[in-house]
């Protein structure tokens, strides 16, 4: 029950150790559960679980109580946290402390984030003006700049959504998709509006299997949006294909579009919730 919670959930025992880690907190933070458990808290990680769980267990007869903190701490892939974070103590039958419960998600600040600075106005932007970002980034790379790669973004859910509760709730759940996407940006990506109910992002990953390793921690962040209409929670996922350019001749965008788009396809028809890396030889054949 608690593994299917899309909050990040941590357990403690009695001597500050991360006995509990669930799949929001892996996605949430980008540490796994092997990385994580029965071992000393990360020191990135510090801000967030350390100065909660020294605040939330109190000395031997201090009467319990549950804390709530805006705290801050570290991505695994370095950029940085806010959580909301509310930590509980945890007692045995006979009243003795056994450790604390920690549950935390991701204040939505997206405006403090590195990566941020523009994204808003890229992602309310029409798919004509994120275009001409596109090859704005194309053309950079195609004359020595960073490398480039593209996730194309579809919401598992839009079709089924839009018709059984129309346009506005689509509308809704696209929202926060985008602001759960926003989390796992990293600095000097772009993210854009493309199509009905998807985004395009433009990554500068130094390879293939970064960019697709990168993919799949932003299906982890889609999958933990609590998205709820009317009351009623919906379950939200995301299918995401990854293409990285290796040439760069006039060809090549379309090639890595279609790419990514035949890859999030992919993704979409074996269940969603997933990211594909598209084939090399599907993407771009150099000259």
């Amino acid at each position: 029950m608690l593994d299917s919670r899309p909050e990040g959930v941590a357990l403690l025992d009695a001597d500050g150790q991360l006995v509990f880690w669930n799949c929001a907190a892996e996605a949430i933070t980008g540490y796994s559960r092997m990385e994580i458990l029965s071992r000393p808290i990360p020191a990135p990680l510090a801000g967030l679980f350390g100065k909660a769980a020294a605040d939330g267990i109190p000395a031997a007869g201090a009467p319990d109580s549950t804390r709530r903190a805006l705290l801050t701490a570290q991505h695994k892939l370095g950029h940085e946290l806010q959580a909301l974070a509310q930590c509980a103590i945890l007692r045995d039958a006979a009243g003795e402390r056994i450790g604390a419960s920690i549950f935390f998600h991701l204040a939505q600040r997206l405006d403090a984030l590195a990566h941020g600075e523009n994204e808003t106005e890229e992602a309310e932007s029409s798919q004509a003006d994120f275009e001409e970002r596109l090859h704005f980034e194309f053309d950079d790379f195609s004359r020595g700049g960073p490398p480039f790669g593209i996730l194309w973004v579809g919401v598992d859910q839009a079709e089924e959504l839009r018709k059984t509760h129309g346009a506005a709730a689509c509308r809704a759940m696209r929202e926060k998709v985008r602001h759960a996407l926003a989390q796992g940006l990293r600095p000097g990506e772009q993210m854009g509006c493309w199509g009905d109910s998807g985004f395009l992002v433009i990554a500068h990953e130094r390879c293939a299997d970064m960019l697709a390793a990168h993919a799949q921690t932003l299906v982890g962040l889609a999958r933990i949006a609590d998205f709820r209409w009317w009351g009623d929670r919906v379950s939200v996922t995301v299918s995401i294909g990854a293409a990285q350019a290796d040439c760069a001749d006039e060809s090549a965008l379309t090639q890595l579009l279609e790419g990514a788009r035949h890859a999030m396809e992919d993704s979409n028809l074996a269940g969603g919730n997933r990211a594909t890396l598209a084939a090399k030889g599907s993407v771009c054949s150099p000259s």
